[in-house]
């Protein structure tokens, strides 16, 4: 399969579920919907309905129509006449006559003004279309697959969006689920990118820490996929540079790459302190773990991080690992149990046999 579909990561239920959905339609020749939240792989999943249709061999071009303004949309999509609008000095053709024989992938359909709208109707209905600015009628044989987040069944109710448009362009409708909503590929896909950034530093990716799974697993991501790569590639390569061959431990700083003590804001207010005030917790003052909404989940994993550190801190000695949480060593392993250490990425020592080092022996 083609380079793009093999970014379709994922093994939860419901990203199954979606995928077997675009498997069913996939050979149909009609219109189809993708729907889904920002960065939640929409164009990816264009692409895939276009690779396993019978117009594989053809042309799969797209177009952002939330990028273009009205008149130059109109121009993208049907082409354009010399003199049809100021700059137009020669004739242009457009994607529906590019793709002829394959797949348009409209993203951001919802955005496209009244009149593209009219003019998309016609061509779903007819296949017949005309340059802006000519009088020409032409055809075309293209198969649209269109994609949003917004509402169209309530944009049509309200009358942003021609709800006989609609009515054609819904042949199906594939709705993605929001990474929220698929457990365990976050911790698969920032493996993934993660990697991908390895291979770009030149260097072996040692694997995410417990604690940093956990992490990634508990935050709700609301830029899905595209937020998750941006935040796991910054900080494998923050922890690659920092700590070379060690497992990343999970970072809050590299949830904001903005934050920062002098960060620039209008609203900020100015506050004072008394001299004789005690200094505020540095656990309080600054969170450990981005907002989740699974809170068991996220206790969990800021007990992992301060096991990852304690045990790193003590090169794996478990002994010296519990006197610096200030617990006991039966303590710890009992922590270590709960969380499964030895069974999860991070832990190379456990995993190959070697058991970490805990506290010495009596004589016998």
């Amino acid at each position: 399969m083609i380079g793009p579909t093999s970014q379709l990561i994922g093994e939860s239920p419901t990203w199954l579920s979606a995928q077997e959905h675009v498997s069913r339609v996939a050979p149909l020749d009609r219109p189809i919907l993708v729907i889904g939240e920002r960065g939640t792989g929409k164009e990816l999943i264009g692409e895939r309905l276009h690779f396993l249709s019978r117009r594989w061999e053809g042309p799969f071009l797209k177009v952002n129509c939330a990028a273009l303004s009205d008149t130059l949309l109109d121009s993208e999509l049907f082409g354009h006449e010399r003199g049809a609008f100021t700059g137009a000095t020669e004739q242009r053709k457009g994607r529906f006559e590019l793709a002829d024989g394959g797949t348009l992938f409209l993203d951001e359909i919802a955005t496209a003004s009244q009149q593209v709208q009219e003019k998309l109707l016609r061509v779903v209905e007819y296949g017949e279309y005309q340059r802006l600015g000519g009088s020409r009628v032409l055809t075309t044989n293209v198969r649209i697959i269109a994609a949003t987040n917004g509402d169209l069944p309530a944009m049509a109710e309200a009358g942003t969006f021609r709800a006989d448009l609609l009515d054609r362009l819904a042949f199906d409708v594939i709705t993605l689920p929001p990474l929220r909503a698929r457990q365990g590929d976050a911790s698969l896909l920032a493996d993934h990118f993660a990697r991908r950034m390895a291979i770009e530093m030149g260097e072996d990716f040692p694997g995410f820490a417990p604690s940093a799974i956990a992490a990634i697993e508990a935050h709700d991501w609301p830029g899905n996929v595209r937020e998750l790569r941006n935040f796991a590639q910054r900080l494998a390569h923050r922890s690659m540079l920092m700590h070379p061959g060690e497992p990343v431990v999970f970072d809050p700083s590299a949830m904001d790459p903005f934050e920062s003590p002098w960060r620039p804001s209008g609203s900020r207010k100015p506050t004072s302190r008394s001299r004789d005030a005690a200094p505020q917790s540095p656990v309080l003052a600054q969170p450990t773990l981005p907002v989740g909404h699974d809170f068991n989940a996220q206790v969990a994993a800021f007990e992992m991080r301060l096991l990852d550190e304690a045990l790193a801190a003590s090169q794996g000695h478990q002994g010296r690992a519990a006197e610096a949480l200030g617990l006991t060593y039966h303590q710890l392993r009992g922590l270590l149990k709960k969380h499964e250490y030895g069974r999860k990425p991070g832990k190379p020592k456990e995993e190959a046999g070697t058991p970490l080092t805990g506290p010495p022996r009596p004589a016998m």
